[in-house]
């Protein structure tokens, strides 16, 4: 998607700038306001976490001379406006939306913060800044849509490379992911389908593995994770413990456990397949090979990465920076795991991308949640949730499951202590 043809203006979303020449602020209360939750609505929709929703806002509201109390959750937001200059209460207005979980959309992400600075800096009155919004609604070209699934594929062959498992490992979990695509592309315009589409992925993952592995030895369960990598709540999980650490309880929670029901609907529809192939007579042959060279994981980040710039939605002018801030995760938790052990990669890992998503936001006045968001992606802990559960139900041992998701709670505390120590390295000078 192509950017919008007006050129990036200083940062002012979420920096303590003062008031000048901002066209917003001789506009009325009511457009100032109706402004404001397109915002709020915007920023939510894109995958901002509460914390940093509530400060840009908070803060654009300043920037346009009104009082925001704004409350975040991952369905919905409630805002309530009023004008300092009057008595409390005399012209309070409170906005209530019920909106779904927003999904990340770096394009879009950064073209809602440049139209806010572009507003603050006088460069579009609210007219002209909605009617920009507005064309951020056109719908995905067909082209478009046929790359993203075609993304799916590319991830999960991308991480099942990484793993150096066999070739025809990654071909089933590439294939896999084709499949899964295009479920999600006929479940985004049909309701029904989309509530129990994490179920019927996980269903379509483990089925197909499991018929080929019929036929010939396959590492199992690692093949159906890396099939099912772009659907894992990972990062939502990450985003929850940061919202609980910053004191965001009640969105924390809710995101929080919303990622752990989509992690047990991938588990019951995984294990329902697997139940299925056992009472037809389907016996999958597994075996445990990592045979690959250095040379084919070095590929797979490429092609993991550029898949995870399409599904991030980033613009073009963004691919490479997105491609590398991924590729850096993965390499530095790698790295210095080897170095010092996998905690601690993750965490310095998670502390470098941090730092440097905020330097990015810092000196080229964009949003650091391009380099943050896929930077973390590689580190976050979605796949060991997922192996966890399936080993519990697979073999009904509780010892082996709770061994896994232990390892999940060591990689989301060594994320926390990343994100949280990264930006006391560099404090952030913007909210998104």
């Amino acid at each position: 998607m192509a950017p919008l043809p007006y050129a990036p203006r200083p940062p002012v979303i979420g920096a303590d700038v003062p008031p000048n020449d901002v066209s917003g602020v001789s506009a009325s209360f009511t457009e100032r306001v109706a402004f404001l939750v397109e915002l709020a609505g915007r920023l939510h929709t894109y995958g901002t976490t509460a914390q940093r929703l509530e400060g840009a806002v908070t803060a654009v509201a300043h920037r346009l001379k009104l009082a925001c109390e704004p409350w975040s959750n991952p369905t919905g937001l409630i805002l309530t406006f009023s004008e300092p200059d009057r008595r409390e209460g005399e012209v309070d207005v409170t906005r209530v939306l019920r909106l779904p979980p927003g999904d990340t959309d770096l394009h879009r992400l950064s073209e809602t913060d440049r139209i806010a600075d572009d507003v603050l800096v006088g460069t579009l009155n609210l007219e002209q800044a909605h009617a920009a919004m507005a064309a951020l609604d056109r719908p995905r070209s067909s082209r478009t849509r046929a790359v993203e699934v075609v993304a799916f594929g590319l991830a999960a062959m991308g991480i099942a490379g990484l793993l150096r498992l066999p070739w025809l490992d990654i071909g089933v979990a590439g294939v896999n992911g084709l499949l899964i695509g295009l479920l999600i592309e006929l479940a985004a315009s049909r309701p029904r389908l989309k509530e129990a589409s994490d179920a019927i992925a996980g269903m379509l993952a483990a089925f197909a593995t499991v018929l080929v592995a019929s036929v010939t030895p396959l590492n199992q369960n690692t093949v159906i994770i890396a099939s099912l990598i772009v659907l894992l709540p990972g990062l939502g999980l990450t985003n929850a413990i940061n919202e609980l650490t910053s004191q965001h309880l009640v969105s924390g929670t809710a995101r929080f456990a919303g990622a752990v029901t989509t992690v047990a609907k991938l588990t019951v529809g995984a294990v329902i397949a697997l139940y299925i192939a056992q009472i037809i007579g389907l016996t999958p042959q597994v075996r445990a090979l990592r045979p690959q060279p250095a040379w084919v994981e070095g590929c797979s980040l490429v092609v993991a990465t550029f898949a995870f710039a399409v599904l991030f939605r980033a613009s073009r002018r963004d691919y490479l920076r997105v491609m590398l801030a991924a590729a850096s995760g993965y390499l530095i938790a790698r790295f210095a795991g080897e170095a010092f052990g996998p905690t601690a990669g993750i965490f310095l890992a998670a502390l470098v991308l941090t730092a440097a998503g905020n330097g990015f936001a810092r000196w080229c006045h964009r949003p650091g949640a391009i380099i943050r968001v896929p930077g973390i992606i590689t580190l976050v802990p979605g796949s060991n949730s997922l192996r966890g559960l399936l080993t519990l139900v697979q073999q009904q041992d509780v010892v082996v499951g709770q061994d896994a998701l232990l390892g999940v709670m060591n990689v989301l505390l060594a994320l926390l202590a990343g994100l949280l120590f990264g930006n006391l390295l560099l404090p952030p000078t913007r909210n998104l």
